[in-house]
């Protein structure tokens, strides 16, 4: 039981190590960069506010790429979307947010990035894809 648990110390360490190893190559540049996941609804708002706290907890010295998914990108569309959210998501584009909104999603909901609020870009790929490479590109993954 006891080697059980040294090698489960072993491998927490060994991972500590290579998140802090990610992080560091994330801020190489001088900037942060992350990628937010969204794909629940019931957590759009606690998404933008988590990013909002994020740019002002680094002062703006942050790339923020948000990737909406699923039934979260429902949420975005113009003509159904919340003053709240509508207000909040205008402000953090003026930021630099960069909101991806998932191809394959779009389709399978039968809109396009004209149906949500300005600022979308499109993840032709999908957002699974488009995540996949922020990562490899050094971005650092947060699905709150």
């Amino acid at each position: 039981m006891l080697r059980r648990d040294i090698f489960r110390a072993g491998l927490a360490g060994a991972a500590g190590l290579f998140g802090l190893n990610r992080a560091n190559a994330a801020t190489a540049e001088g900037r942060l960069k992350v990628a937010y996941h969204l794909s629940d609804t019931d957590k759009v708002n606690f998404v933008l506010g988590n990013i909002k706290n994020h740019y002002e907890g680094t002062g703006g010295n942050v790339d923020i790429v948000l990737v909406v998914h699923g039934p979260a990108l429902a949420a975005f569309k113009s003509k159904g979307a919340s003053g709240a959210v509508s207000s909040r998501f205008a402000g953090l584009v003026q930021q630099g947010l960069v909101p991806q909104a998932c191809g394959n999603t779009l389709h399978g909901m039968d809109i396009t990035l004209t149906d949500l609020l300005a600022g979308f870009e499109l993840a032709e790929k999908g957002g699974v894809v488009k995540l996949a490479e922020l990562q490899h590109q050094g971005y650092v993954y947060l699905r709150p």
